[in-house]
């Protein structure tokens, strides 16, 4: 397959302009002429491989943040909103959509939040909310969906907050990072206990009391340990990062805070190059992982899809929680692969298989329809209540890469990766899946005209053109 050429003249304009240099004066340091600058700057011209290599010499610039990464997120997400049946049967071309999200990115996101407050309000006005005049019932943005949004246009890594947990993290002795952040919350007049509750964490201010559920996993009370001290301890540092994400609402800032608190915790108990190290050291295994740093199967995989720091980056992963009716509860990619932003996963994945099979690693080799080939790793990871009759929580996550990097991975070592017909496909959403011939096709491709012809039936009522 042929390798796309690199578009990239949004962020080579906002190098140049970070560097404070004219247009001629960055010519010249990367060898082009003017007009070929210009070119590349409007995206008339791809990024040649000569300015890719001036960019790291002259500047010793990470050549990665060149990735087209944003620009495939916003493509993807453009055409799951554009398979809205309010759009009509003739969306624009793909090659219209790589355009805007390469020259218009601003203007992109304000399409896919336009349109999302017209799905908000649309879906209002379907249930005949009675509130419809009530300040919660405007058309805007969930606070869900725009933290969502801020934690996947930054690759779900945040850089002060994952340096500031490894400075912590650096400080521990035999104790680990839980006894040292007990020393750190007994510093403060803090006392942790222990409890039969329901309640993994409960901090009580009056008396400075911290009560955790003893009902919980070992890993899971470190992990909420270390929450609380995050929002005790790291209060200014996570209000100043909210204050740049700019939420439009106090719910969105209220649920990106404890998402900013989630994230320290998960840095402090898997500080970012002791982590790495280990993941290259033992081949992305997560069950050595999951021994080594105390953390649970799901903690690990999460954190191997935040390793982008700029400079030391890990293997660009997928990772995906959904439930049993498939609905998607948590989703990020470092990878082309984009999940659907409404709606379940393709049922063709392996993630739904696992709840098939408690307790196992399920692997899939999987190519989706734009021909990238992806490894899958998928598991359940249910949550038991802790005491009889308690309700379990039943998730599968699932874990994954592009198939170039297997060598990487201890899961690949007797897959046949070069076979191409170990591959299956699979797609993102079935409205702006292009399989034509999909037999677990829930409704038709949105792009694709349709042909019923009384006198056949396959295992489709209709065929797609």
């Amino acid at each position: 397959m042929a390798t796309r050429k690199l578009y990239a003249g949004v962020k080579l304009r906002e190098t140049r302009q970070r560097l404070g240099l004219t247009q001629k004066d960055f010519a010249a340091r990367l060898g082009v002429s003017l007009p070929y600058l210009n070119q590349m700057e409007n995206n008339n011209r791809p990024v040649s491989t000569t300015v890719v290599l001036a960019l790291a010499r002259e500047f010793g610039f990470d050549v990665t943040e060149l990735s087209t990464g944003d620009a495939e997120r916003l493509v993807s997400d453009m055409r799951e909103a554009l398979a809205d049946p309010v759009f009509g049967d003739d969306p624009p071309p793909l090659a219209d959509l790589r355009l805007a999200a390469s020259n218009a990115p601003a203007l992109a996101r304000a399409f896919l939040e336009l349109h999302s407050a017209y799905r908000q309000t649309h879906e209002r006005l379907a249930s005949l909310d009675e509130a419809l005049g009530r300040e919660d019932a405007r058309g805007q943005s969930s606070p869900w969906d725009e933290v969502r949004d801020f934690f996947h246009y930054c690759d779900n890594y945040i850089d002060a907050v994952d340096h500031a947990a490894e400075r912590f993290a650096a400080g521990a002795g035999r104790g680990g990072v839980a006894g040292l952040a007990i020393g750190r919350l007994s510093e403060m007049g803090i006392s942790v206990t222990e409890a039969d509750t329901p309640m993994l964490r409960q901090f009580d201010r009056a008396t400075g009391t911290l009560t955790l559920s003893v009902r919980t996993a070992p890993e899971t009370r470190c992990f909420q340990l270390l929450l609380q001290l995050a929002l005790l301890t790291q209060d200014q540092l996570l209000e100043a990062t909210l204050d740049f994400a700019r939420f439009q609402s106090d719910a969105a800032r209220a649920i990106a805070k404890m998402g900013l608190a989630n994230y320290f915790a998960g840095a402090a108990l898997m500080p970012y190059g002791a982590f790495l190290a280990t993941a290259q050291e033992v081949r992305h295994d997560l069950e050595v992982l999951a021994l080594r740093f105390g953390a649970s199967i799901e903690q690990v995989c999460h954190r191997l899809s935040t390793l982008q720091r700029p400079g030391a980056k890990g293997i660009p992963f997928f990772f995906v929680r959904v439930d049993q009716a498939g609905t998607i509860t948590k989703r990020h990619s470092a990878t082309r692969l984009q999940f659907a932003r409404f709606g379940g996963a393709c049922p063709l994945w392996n993630v739904h298989r696992a709840f098939e099979t408690p307790g196992r690693f399920l692997r899939q080799l999987a190519e989706t329809p734009d021909g990238v080939r992806y490894i899958s790793l998928a598991r359940d990871v249910s949550k038991p209540g802790g005491s009889f009759g308690a309700p379990v929580r039943r998730f599968a996550i699932a874990l994954g890469c592009e198939v170039r990097h297997a060598g990487d991975l201890v899961y690949a070592d007797d897959l046949d990766v070069s076979n191409a017909r170990a591959f299956e496909p699979i797609g993102i959403s079935c409205r702006i899946c292009e399989r034509a011939e999909c037999h677990q096709r829930s409704v038709p491709p949105l792009e694709r005209r349709l042909q019923v012809t009384p006198d056949e039936r396959g295992v489709l009522p209709y065929r797609v053109g």
